[in-house]
């Protein structure tokens, strides 16, 4: 199901109406859905160099967005939307295990993680935001910082070095910011139990 899923949004890239469908992916992908915008954002920034801020900017909108979709989800409609959504994509027990104790510090992180390296799902983590009453503004601030950060350091990188970066970027700039968000994790659990002490 996810093969097609992907194969699917990568047809929408070749389509006069790709930047409708990337605001629609990049708005359903931090609240229900589970195919990142970048499978959209990449051929058709690749494809139109020119537009490639244009394509940024409407993505990290798009997906801030559907960030406050999901942050709403999360504060008002927990059991009736979100707990069925996580379930279906078999992340409610990642999210309940997330719940336990979490600190605004611990969401910002998260928005980092999952802004770079999808680790964990960005559904994940604006649903938590809201199921633990994080401040909206706050919110709001720190999800346009990390999802524009990721979307204009792509946008960058296709400008920049073109068609000769896409292979880096779908093989292996994942597991870079993949090491990078783990850094950042342990960095964090090393400061708070500095605090601890």
């Amino acid at each position: 199901m996810l093969k097609r899923l992907y194969n699917w949004t990568m047809a929408l890239s070749a389509r006069k109406s790709a930047e409708v469908w990337l605001a629609v992916i990049a708005f359903v992908e931090s609240s229900i859905f589970l195919v990142p915008a970048d499978v959209l954002f990449l051929p058709m920034a690749l494809a139109r160099p020119e537009r490639a801020w244009r394509y940024a900017l409407v993505a990290t909108v798009f997906s801030v967005l559907g960030g406050i979709a999901g942050w709403w989800i999360g504060s008002f409609a927990f059991d009736a939307i979100a707990a069925p959504i996580l379930e279906f994509w078999g992340k409610l027990d990642t999210f309940n295990e997330l719940k336990a104790g979490i600190t605004f510090e611990t969401i910002l992180l998260m928005l980092v993680t999952s802004g770079f390296a999808h680790l964990p799902p960005i559904k994940v983590v604006t649903i938590l935001s809201g199921a633990v009453h994080v401040n909206i503004w706050l919110f709001i601030v720190s999800a346009l910082v990390t999802r524009g950060a990721r979307f204009f350091l792509l946008a960058w990188l296709l400008r920049r070095y073109g068609e000769d970066i896409r292979h880096f970027i779908e093989k292996r700039l994942g597991k870079i910011a993949m090491i990078g968000a783990s850094v950042l994790i342990v960095a964090f659990a090393g400061y708070k139990l500095l605090l601890a002490h």
